[in-house]
């Protein structure tokens, strides 16, 4: 495990990153990828910046290897979401240390994992580590808003600085007390974001006079009230698979699975629920911009979470027969991004299990498929690679951390941050060492 000394320097690097803004839009990671390039080449680290525009700069550091071993990147992003000052307790770029956490936005989200990832690269560095194959350490622009500027155009770009067998990224590590039984979450799948527009027609006409027009706007709603109420079949994947199977000791059919879950506890079926189904949420609606005119033309645009190896393609005749024929519509997709997975069976896993038992004997690691999605999937597509969401968190709770991310107060235990990075000097010497 890591040395005392290495608490404060985690620390103290996480308050600094924090007082830099990058709130995206619009982003200036460049800064903190100056700060990371100064911490490291101080430790003797092997520093690079990639940027497609001079203000939005990605960070690539890394440790060369002795021979042929695997390749193991420490992934993470530098740009935050917007903080509203008027709603925090303390300014949300301060990078206050108070009562044992550190405060501001991106504590959680994630310059968190940004400063562990960097002081545990730094660290092994001057203990003279030498990993068998290379230990990589990316601290990208652009995750939360995706305009490819981040891994995004570094996997096409410049692939050779961030081609990997494995990577540690976000999207998982919550401890969870399951019925007496101690459980922390890896994410190793993720549903693809597969988010389609809806144009109902009809004919417009003065809004005195209803009868004369065809109000675009009442017909889409009938459309929203079926997507709402649409229950597609259930299906059990294989992350559902194994974490039924840790936490129930049996997986049972994919119709019972949630309320199974929810009798060890409720928090087990938020989990499993969202990841039986593809989601189909309609969350923004345009139509009329007058008062008076009736609306020929309403827009819908559905957030729709897809199951990992399902297709728009595949889903799209499901989509139509639930919108009926009875209403005038277009329908076509934004995009799709996502929906990738990893194996189970690998080293990678081995070392998060082993993690798990040497710091809290007889807890246990268990899959899960992330409802959003990571820039994990970039790595899976474009490189193969084994991609994993893990920081483990042991202080807060999960509930509460899921309240602050993206929201007000966001702030991290030091002991969290602590245990984040004993973890990924442990996974550097477990799996590349």
């Amino acid at each position: 495990m890591a040395v005392t000394s290495l608490r404060g320097e985690v620390t103290d690097l996480l308050s600094r990153l924090i007082r830099i803004d990058t709130t995206n839009p619009p982003g200036n990671e460049t800064a903190a990828a100056e700060l990371l390039r100064e911490y490291l080449e101080a430790s003797g680290v092997e520093c690079e910046l990639y940027a497609r525009v001079p203000e939005r700069a990605n960070l690539v550091a890394r440790i060369r290897g002795t021979g042929d071993g695997p390749t193991l990147l420490l992934l993470s992003h530098t740009d935050v979401v917007l903080a509203d000052p008027r709603e925090w307790s303390v300014p949300p770029f301060s990078g206050e240390v108070r009562d044992e956490e550190i405060w501001g936005r991106g504590a959680l989200d994630m310059k968190s994992q940004v400063a562990a990832n960097a002081v545990a690269i730094a660290s092994l560095a001057r203990e003279g580590f030498q990993p068998a194959g290379e230990l990589i350490f990316a601290a990208t622009a652009d995750e939360e808003v995706g305009d490819g500027f981040g891994l995004q155009w570094l996997c096409a770009q410049h692939p050779e600085a961030v081609r990997c067998d494995y990577a540690i990224n976000e999207g998982a590590g919550d401890r969870l007390d399951l019925g007496g039984s101690i459980y922390y979450l890896c994410s190793t799948a993720e549903k693809m974001t597969a988010p389609f527009n809806v144009r109902v027609h009809g004919r417009s006409g003065h809004a005195s006079m209803p009868g004369i027009a065809d109000n675009a706007l009442v017909k889409a709603a009938r459309l929203v009230e079926r997507l709402a109420a649409y229950r597609p079949e259930p299906e059990v994947q294989q992350e559902v698979e194994a974490f039924l199977q840790t936490v129930l000791g049996e997986v049972p059919p994919a119709t019972s699975a949630v309320e199974r879950a929810r009798a060890v506890h409720p928090i087990a079926a938020e989990l499993v629920e969202p990841l039986l189904v593809p989601t189909f949420a309609p969350t923004m609606i345009s139509a009329s911009q007058k008062r008076n005119v009736i609306p020929a033309l309403c827009e819908i645009v559905v957030d729709c979470r897809l199951l990992p190896g399902q297709s728009p393609e595949a889903v799209a005749g499901i989509v139509r027969e639930v919108l009926g024929s009875d209403v005038a519509y277009d329908f076509d997709w934004l995009e799709a991004q996502g929906g990738t997975r990893s194996p189970l069976d690998t080293p990678l896993w081995d070392a998060v299990d082993s993690f798990i038992e040497e710091s809290e004997p007889g807890a246990r690691a268990v899959p899960i498929c992330t409802a959003g999605f990571t820039d994990s999937h970039w790595l899976r597509e474009a490189f193969g690679a084994v991609a994993y969401g893990f920081f483990p968190m042991r202080t807060m709770p999960p509930e509460v951390a899921a309240q602050l991310i993206h929201s007000a107060d966001e702030r991290i235990p030091v002991d969290d941050l602590e245990l984040g990075l004993d973890w990924l000097r442990f996974a550097a010497r477990a799996v590349c060492g």
